[in-house]
Parts: structure tokens; sequence; C-alpha cells
């Protein structure tokens, strides 16, 4: 059920009916970061600045942002989680409207969540992964436990994030808790895959997109019995409702 929507998404997400919503997702990681990474910089140039020791020995400088350097790159790592987070959210339901009139034209489509929602869903997401990020990040020089602390933390928060997000469409969210939790085994393994893609340069830029599909594909396939029960139910209802009627 896993591989099957791994391998779908993969061949889907450079599709045409993709490849647009594709770029705009890296456009927009890209340029978050960017952002990220300027803001640090300026954060860490006021500290250097207003440092009596840098002051006094200027060379410190040079080898303070060397130094920098490594360390901004290694924090963006961190915090790539909490963007895909930010990014995902904006672009799922665009992703979400292709696969399901592409590869589930019989279903019922989604509804899309409101743009506030889907706003709070990211930036809930994001300000979690952050906090759980910096708490991996504190655990760097550990060999050994900082790749497992990282990868762990963004297995669960992943899985979590893009599951809700693709079960949103269709269910309400007390539902959608319990959904997770009943099929909790295979919403971490999905969150793997996402963290392990995370972890791999340039590939990385593909996740908000890769994660959208993969979980629409996943939710579609854990929730078939139980959504052609309710759809049963519904119609019979529906058919009780207009006997009444008549």
């Amino acid at each position: 059920m896993l591989i099957q929507s791994v391998f779908a998404a993969a061949r889907e997400i450079f599709s045409p009916a993709l490849r647009r919503i594709l770029w705009k997702s890296i456009g927009l990681t890209i340029a978050l970061l960017i952002l990220v990474w300027l803001g640090l910089t300026k954060l860490f140039d006021i500290f250097l600045t207003n440092h009596a020791l840098s002051a006094t020995y200027p060379i410190i400088d040079s080898f303070a942002f060397f130094l920098a350097g490594f360390g901004l790159f290694v924090a963006l790592i961190y915090l790539l989680p909490a963007v895909s987070a930010i990014v995902a959210g904006y672009f799922l339901d665009d992703v979400a409207d292709v696969v399901e009139s592409k590869d589930y034209p019989a279903d019922p489509p989604g509804r899309a969540l409101p743009f506030g929602q889907s706003l709070f869903y990211g930036l809930r997401f994001a300000g979690l992964s952050l906090l759980v990020n910096l708490v991996a990040l504190l655990l760097f020089f550990i060999p050994g436990v900082n790749i497992a602390a990282f990868f762990v933390a963004n297995a669960y928060l992943l899985g979590r994030e893009y599951f809700e997000l693709a079960a949103g469409r269709f269910w309400p969210a007390e539902e959608v808790a319990r959904l997770r939790n009943e099929h909790r085994g295979t919403v971490l393994a999905a969150g793997a895959v996402v963290a392990a893609l995370v972890l791999v340069p340039v590939l990385n830029l593909l996740v908000p997109i890769f994660g959208a599909a993969m979980m629409v594909h996943l939710h579609k396939k854990l929730t078939r019995d139980r959504a052609a029960s309710m759809t049963l139910v519904r119609d019979e209802r529906a058919a009780l409702k207009n006997s009444r009627s008549a």
C-alpha cells in the first residue's frame, strides 16, 4: 500500500499536470530558505559587530564567518522540514485536485481546506518542527545520535502533517485524528520516506509536492472501504428519506 503510493507519487511528480505546481513549490522553498539565510547572517553580523573581541582582533571576523557558513548550512538543513510544512500547506489542495481527478475520477472530490485552516496547519507544524529540530540540532555533535534524532523526529512530524492535510479534505478534524491513530504505523513509515528525502540534497526541494501526492494516494488506499461504507449509508438514508416523502 505504501510502496504503491510512493511509486505513484514518483511517477506523477514530473507529469505535465503537476510540473507547473512543482516549479512554483521549488521557487517558494528556495525563496524562504534565502530569507532565512539572510536573516541568520544578519543576526550573526550584528553579534560580531557589537562584540568587543571582534573589534580588537578583526581577523576573528573572517574566521568566524568561515565557521558560520558551515553552521548556517547545517541550520538550514534542520529548518528545511519547517519550510516544507509551510510550502506543503500552501500547495496541497492544488496537488490533491490533480491526483484525485486523474487517478480517482469516480470518487467524490475532496473539499479544499479554507485558506486560514491550511495556513494554520502549515504554521502549526512549522512551529512544532522548529521546536523539535532545535532539540535535534543540540545533539548535532553526538555522532550517530544526531542523524537518528533528526530522522525519527521528522518521520513522525512529516507523516502526521501530510496525512492531516490530505485527510482533512474529506473528514472532520476528530475523524482525521482517529484515522491517523488507527494507521499510525503506516503514517509513520510514510513520514520516514519523506524524512529520508529531506536528507538528500537537491531532491529535498521536491519534498512538498512529492509528500503531498504520496499522502493523497495513501489516504485514498487506507480509507477506501470506510469511504465506500459511508457513501452506501448516505445513499440508503437519502433513498429512505425520498420514499417517506413520496
